[in-house]
């Protein structure tokens, strides 16, 4: 029973991660209408954040696995542009959005759960050692994902996707958190050398989404000093959370 008790633990815990998720979607119940410069501006945040979130897994990881890191970095960037090119030629729709803006919903969602994966692998291998450093990992992880639901709203509100929408999908993209954990922690020492390849992986994809997709459309209606100036501080803002937080 006491096995048991743990394997739920881990399972709530990694499951607290997802839910945090949410949090980031929180800002836009109190905005009524979103303007399209907005959609810019929020554009050049995501993709700060996502920057941010790509470098920290590098780091945290580039001592371990050096290059099996750097090869998973090149799989992540030729899969999200074999996806992209994928979706290109679809006629995609999500309600009244056009295709291109729902292609790039995709894309994006699609990205953090990949990222998920790697994130829920983390979770179980923390509680390997001792079920406090597991706690400590996913409640820092579960603060980490509220930016990250937030860059998921920022790109989905103001192409006018509802409110609560955007929050479900900011959770749907960490399931794969509690999901992977519990495998994870029953099978860890069989996870933990596979970290660094999700951890890359991840990363080299939204790497290329922030360059290839969010900056460049956010700098179509918002001068290129103003948007550099956003992203950087939004990129320091996001390292001070991550070294705080860690």
């Amino acid at each position: 029973m006491e096995g048991l008790d743990m394997y739920w633990q881990v399972f709530l815990y990694a499951l607290l991660t997802a839910i945090a998720t949410w949090l980031g979607a929180l800002p836009f119940l109190f905005v009524k209408k979103v303007s399209k410069k907005w959609l810019w501006i929020g554009n050049a945040i995501a993709a700060a954040l996502m920057i941010a979130a790509s470098f920290w897994m590098i780091h945290e990881w580039l001592n371990h696995s050096l290059w099996w890191l750097f090869s998973w970095l090149l799989v992540g960037l030729v899969f999200i542009r074999l996806s992209d090119k994928f979706l290109s030629q679809k006629n995609i729709s999500v309600g009244d959005i056009t295709w291109a803006d729902a292609r790039k919903i995709l894309l994006i969602v699609g990205v953090m759960t990949l990222h998920s994966f790697a994130e829920g692998i983390a979770i179980g291998v923390s509680f390997g050692p001792s079920i406090g450093f597991g706690i400590f990992i996913s409640l820092a992880l579960a603060l980490q994902n509220i930016p990250e639901g937030l860059a998921i709203s920022l790109v989905m509100v103001p192409r006018g996707v509802k409110r609560w929408k955007a929050a479900w999908w900011s959770i749907f993209s960490s399931l794969p958190q509690p999901l992977m954990a519990l495998p994870a922690f029953m099978f860890v020492h069989y996870f933990a050398p596979f970290l660094p390849f999700g951890l890359g992986f991840a990363a080299g994809a939204m790497i290329w989404m922030s360059f290839s997709e969010l900056l460049p459309e956010a700098i179509q209606d918002v001068d290129k000093d103003t948007v550099a100036s956003i992203a950087t501080l939004a990129i320091a803002f996001m390292v001070l959370f991550q070294a705080l937080l860690w």
